[in-house]
This record gives structure tokens, sequence and C-alpha cells, in this order.
């Protein structure tokens, strides 16, 4: 509880009519979820306005209205608040209606395309073993001391992360990594927010669906960056052209990281197997359990994080040795018929050649690639004859299959696949549309050191088909398809 006027310090106000003096309870977005006291905040979304729910919220019990275009006739008693952007306004609001949480304690947010959530899921790990209270807000999971929840979204509301905050510190929580995805950046939900530092892993084709091009889905990941303060500390890919653009306007420390060239933080690719990885980083040979040369980039960002945040170089070295990569990214299942079976998140063009090239390069070529994979409905068109092409040309057989239809056809999704088939591959393509049957099909297929990779859900345990979620785990059904009769 705090008073009208306290919460609304720092706030670009145009008008403010009623009383500032009065306690307020809560926050909302959702005129749904509006309770007695509350302020109700009008956003404007991609398929609602709060202003056509502003009667709605009043009669829910809201004491004040955070609006940008006054309508329609309130009380006095309705404290009503004009801005210009009401969903950066709420960023403010919510910093300082649960005093400032982001302020008391270092949080880390990590942006780029590929990388975030094993990035993040690395350093929560390894923070944790180093012995501190450690928060985790990622695409997977939600990590509140030894509380963990499922996570919704790769980055909650603004009043949710404030809400996290709070409880983080409450458990004793000194760090928090967080992901922090290009729409959140852009509708404001990392707003009035303070972090200490911001690392961008690496940029490429993806959610275009949204942005109307690669330019504002650059400049939508560089958000995070301009509003770093001195401070802080931007960390960036120097093997990335675009690493360059993200710090061109930040106040902060700028840091770099590669494998390529130069950096403030290198590291040299020794050894890459499926049993994992070797690296020469700052001198020293490490081994690690994580695989694939995208992993090797994963743990120098988290290395590069820790050693910025006054972590000893070689404790954070034999740390991360013992690390395992996060739930879902190039996880590999057991099995009964010593197959390699493979499950990983890879839903862009770039993370699944990521993916398969790794793949290839630890093949003997005695052994068959079977990929199954499938691209979301109501999403980027542009990407699905693109990965199906880079599916092909790794693979012995290809599998193409529905991932999260949603609303769209999955015929006309494989349709738009098949148009990225070159002539000489169609022999060894398939179209299975159930799920689950092509998953049966890529382990039939399988014999002994065979490498099945099956792409594009990773972590998630459903399939999203016609607004409604049905349990479906890539990794369970492999599980179960590879048991022995």
């Amino acid at each position: 509880m705090a008073k009208l006027k306290d919460i609304l310090y720092g706030v670009k106000l145009k008008a403010i009519s009623g009383n500032r003096d009065r306690e307020i309870n809560g926050l909302a977005f959702d005129s749904r979820k509006v309770r007695p006291g509350d302020l109700f905040v009008a956003i404007r979304g991609l398929k609602s306005d709060g202003h056509d729910h502003l009667e709605q919220a009043v009669a829910q019990g809201a004491v004040a209205l955070l609006i940008e275009k006054f309508q329609g006739n309130f009380s006095d008693d309705i404290a009503v608040i004009e801005t210009d952007n009401c969903a950066k306004e709420l960023g403010v609001i919510a910093d300082n209606f649960y005093d400032h949480p982001s302020k008391k304690l270092k949080l880390i947010g990590i942006t780029g395309t590929n990388g975030k959530t094993t990035s993040a899921t690395l350093l929560h790990s390894l923070f944790s073993s180093l012995g501190y209270q450690v928060g985790l807000l990622s695409t997977v999971e939600n990590i509140i001391g030894k509380t963990i929840t499922p996570s919704q979204f790769t980055t909650p509301d603004v009043i949710t992360i404030n809400e996290l905050l709070v409880k983080m510190i409450a458990k004793g929580c000194q760090y928090v990594f967080m992901e922090v995805s290009s729409h959140a950046l852009v509708q404001e939900r990392t707003s009035g927010l303070s972090f200490s530092g911001g690392v961008f892993t690496n940029l490429s084709h993806d959610h275009l669906d949204y942005h109307s091009s690669f330019d504002e889905y650059i400049k939508a990941k560089k958000i995070l960056f301009d509003h770093l303060n001195e401070d802080a500390f931007a960390l960036v890919n120097a093997d990335d052209k675009r690493g360059k653009i993200m710090v061109q306007n930040t106040k902060s420390r700028v840091y770099k990281y590669g494998m390529k060239g130069y950096g403030d933080f290198t590291a040299k690719l020794l050894n890459n197997t499926f049993q994992g990885l070797e690296l020469d980083i700052s001198g020293q040979n490490i081994w690690f359990q994580l695989i694939g040369s995208f992993n090797a980039y994963n743990l120098l960002t988290a290395y590069a994080v820790a050693t910025i945040l006054g972590e000893e170089a070689q404790e954070v070295l034999i740390q991360l040795s013992q690390s395992s990569s996060a739930r879902g990214r190039f996880e590999y299942v057991s099995n009964d018929h010593d197959v390699m079976a493979i499950v990983d998140y890879a839903h862009t063009p770039d993370a699944l050649n990521n993916v398969l090239s790794t793949i290839d390069s630890l093949r003997t070529k005695n052994e068959q690639l079977i990929t199954v994979v499938g691209c979301g409905g109501n999403r980027d068109q542009e990407k699905r004859p693109k990965m199906a092409s880079i599916a092909a040309s790794y693979s012995d057989k290809v599998i193409l299959t529905s991932d999260n239809p949603r609303f769209e056809s999955p015929e006309t999704i494989l349709d738009d696949m098949m148009k990225g088939i070159s002539p000489i591959y169609h022999k060894k393509v398939m179209r299975v549309t159930d799920r689950r049957e092509a998953i049966r099909v890529a382990c039939n297929l399988a014999g002994k050191t065979d490498v099945i990779l099956v792409a594009g859900k990773g972590h998630e345990d459903y399939q999203d088909i016609q607004g409604k979620k049905v349990h479906f785990d890539d990794k369970e059904i492999l599980m179960e398809m590879l048991k022995k009769p």
C-alpha cells in the first residue's frame, strides 16, 4: 500500500485530477484483475486497448486511472492521471510502488536471438555454486531461492517482475539473472528497472512477424543498452557485427567477448565431442560438460559476467566445468537403443544451423542423422523454407511435422517449409503432420549409434492448437518410443 502522490514520483504527467493523498492497494493493467483500491493503467496492446475497459475497472474497485486519452465520466472519488505513454510510466510507478526492488540487488539482463536461456541458467547455477542466493527469470522457469515455477513468458510484465524481485529480496537473493526479449523491450516491460549489467549474445532471423523489419528488431534489442547507467556494464559478443550497434549510445562500461579475434574475454575451442567441450579460456585449458561450439559462447558469456562482477577467475572456471545445460537445450535423452537422441529448442534458422552443424562436426558419418522439425503457426513465415533447407542440407533423413500450429493449418505450414527443399533432397524428406507420429517414425528409422534430433520445442511440454494447450513433451515421447520392447 502506498500513497498515489508517492508512486507518481518521476512519472511524466500531462494532467491529474482527484485526491493525490489516497492510498493505493495495488496495480493492474488487466481490468479483469482489478481489486478494490487499485490503480488501473490503460495500456494499448495489439489485441485490446485498456481505455475500452475503464468503466469495468472502476466497477471492480479501481480508485485511480492512468490514461493517455480521457474518455468517460467518473465521480470525483476517482483520481484520473493523464500521460503520453502508459506502458512506459507503469514501469516507473511499479518501481515506486514496490520500493525500488531492482536497486536492492544486482539485476543482469541477457538479450539476443539465441543463447539467452542457457547463459542465464549457467549464471544462476554458477553463482549458486559460489555460495550466493540467486534468482532466475527465464523462458523455462523462474527460480526464487529453492522455489521453482514454470515460466509463461520469456520476460514477464513489469508488475510481475517487480513482485518477483520483492520475493527474491525476501529470500536473501543478491543476484538475479533475467532473459530480456525484444517483445518485452518494445512493450516497456522492463521500464523502471535498474539493471546492473546487460549482455548481448547474438542476433539472427527471428520475430519478424512482430517487428516490422530486421532493423526494427535490432533497435528493440538495443533498448536494453541505451537505458543502462554509468554504474552498469554492457557485455557484447564481438563476433556478431551487431555488437557494436548495441552499445553505440550506452552510458555503461563496455566489455567484449568472442572466439574469433580481439575481446576483453576470449576463448579457443580445443576439442568438441559428444561428451563435452575443451576450451582455452584466459590461458587455461578446461573441460566442460556442455556440447557444441555455440555452448562455448554461452560458457564464455557466463565466465565474463562473473569476472566483471568480481569473482575469482580460477574458481569460476572450476564451477562452470561442472555445469550442465538448460532443459531442452541440446539435451541428450538416455534410452535403451544406443541411439543418440537430442532435444533442442532451436526454432530459428540460425539456431537450427548451429545445432545441426555441431552434430555434423561430431559425426563419424557412419551413422544416420535423422531430424524432426516444424515451424510455429501465426508466426514469421519467412523462416519456414529456410529451416527446412538447413535441416535437409545436414540430415540423412528429415521429417517435417507440426510445432505449435496455433490457428494455422499444419499442412499450410508444411507447404511453406517444402518450398525450401531442393529437388535433390526430396527423396530424404517426409511429411508427417502429427508430431507424435513423426517422432515415432524417426525412432523406427534409427539404428544403433544413429542420431535423432527433435528440434523446435525443447523444454515446452505442450502443443498450442486452435487456442488450446495440449500436453506434449518431446523428451517424454522420445523416452517412450526408445524403450526396449
